[in-house]
């Protein structure tokens, strides 16, 4: 709690690193400000630089602006169940994740929450790539309110800037599903990397910085034939979003889900070099609040009875659109799928909200992976953690019998 208090209270203040005002510090603080990282690349941060830093990106003066995510003032209750019981250490589990925060939710209730690293309840951790799914969510409802007019249109009917290039002919369905057959390549491990290599770009005068990186990029397959993951591909659906509905997608997204959801705290969302929301990634909330975007999915996006996306689509988004060469999973529409029905957004170092419509199921989590962005490790125990609960949940079904009523929701 500590670190959590001196990092909120300190970051942005950019004179307590000079003068009178530094040495007035005790030792450790100018140890935890000492430990924030200065540079850009959050790839290749330490594990202590992360620490400090992903609990507070929108508050680091070496990043650009956040925008904020407006919450309402009703937020939706998450009544609590009773205690779920794993058969597993949550602990050791907890420890290995290394979780800042980790929320099950059952048939709406709150079965399971805890927190480490410093963190809890009040606090935001950044979302990685979870926020595609959220950005997914909001093409929907530009495609309900006739911000966009047709899955199938093309990336030009909205960019003209990408007339020519190799995104000319691909259509926003295949952008969701990461299948434009246009090189990029996502190794977070190699500086080489396009999703490395982007930081460094420097774009045309007037032009924005990812269309300017992207339009530049050969195509490697045809369009709709391989499925390649993409983290360029999902800034320029929210570059083009945010085209189509006029207005920032923090806006957009407050209106359409962040106040009617009930989110109980503002978000925030950081800006790109543009001032854009990175639609891909970074959007700062409480695991809370991951876990009630959860639930407002597995209810089914409705807004007083109405879907905010229109009939059929959220379906289609959450089940598998294109195979990924796993057995049993798949991609839809920036939701990582499961044979069972069930699916999940994904975030590097360990973020993750996990959706199982079957068993009423929704299991968010806030992490920083020891082993990196990619931790295979890590990842694996958290596969095996989704399915532990999910015995766990139909243990008390078969325990409670066939008569058993379920909770009202």
């Amino acid at each position: 709690m500590k670190l959590k208090r001196v990092i909120l209270a300190l970051l942005g203040a950019a004179a307590v690193a000079g003068g009178v005002g530094w040495f007035s510090l005790d030792k450790e603080t100018r140890r935890l400000i000492a430990t924030l990282p200065t540079d850009r690349d959050l790839l290749f941060w330490n594990q202590a630089q992360r620490d400090a830093a992903f609990r507070a990106l929108d508050r680091l003066p070496i990043l650009a602006k956040s925008r904020v995510v407006p919450a309402g003032n009703k937020p939706s209750p998450l009544p609590p169940g009773p205690p779920l019981a794993l058969p597993l250490d949550l602990d050791a589990y907890l420890a290995g994740q290394r979780a800042a925060g980790l929320v099950v939710l059952h048939d709406g209730r709150l079965r399971l929450e805890r927190f480490g690293l410093g963190f809890d309840a009040s606090g935001r951790w950044t979302s990685f790539s979870v926020a595609k799914s959220i950005t997914s969510t909001l093409v929907g409802a530009a495609l309900r309110d006739g911000h966009i007019r047709s899955m199938d249109d093309k990336v030009s009917d909205y960019l003209p800037q990408m007339k020519g290039s190799a995104y000319d002919e691909v259509s926003i369905r295949q952008l969701l599903t990461m299948t434009s057959g246009v090189r990029w390549n996502e190794d977070y491990d190699d500086p080489n990397s396009d999703v490395s290599r982007f930081n460094n770009h420097e774009p045309e005068p007037g032009v924005d910085a990812l269309v300017s990186y992207l339009r530049r990029l050969p195509r490697a397959a045809p369009a709709g034939t391989v499925w390649n993951y993409s983290t360029g591909e999902t800034n320029l659906v929210g570059v083009l979003l945010g085209q189509a509905v006029g207005e920032p997608l923090a806006d957009y997204l407050s209106k359409k889900v962040w106040i009617p959801a009930g989110m109980e705290q503002q978000a925030t969302w950081i800006l790109s070099r543009s001032g854009r929301e990175i639609s891909g990634c970074c959007l700062q909330a409480a695991t809370r609040d991951f876990a009630r975007f959860g639930q407002f999915i597995l209810d089914g996006a409705r807004v007083g009875g109405r879907g905010i996306a229109p009939d059929g689509w959220l379906a289609e988004a959450t089940t598998e659109r294109t195979p990924i060469g796993e057995p049993g999973r798949g991609y839809g529409y920036q939701w990582w799928t499961y044979a069972d029905g069930s699916f999940a957004a994904r975030g590097i170092f360990g973020q993750g909200i996990f959706i199982d419509p079957k068993r009423r199921l929704v299991i968010a989590s806030s992490a920083n992976w020891a082993g990196g962005a990619s931790d295979r490790e890590a990842k694996q125990a958290r596969e095996a953690f989704y399915r532990a609960v999910q015995q766990a949940i139909d243990d008390e079904a078969a325990a409670a019998g066939p008569g058993a009523q379920r909770a009202p929701q």
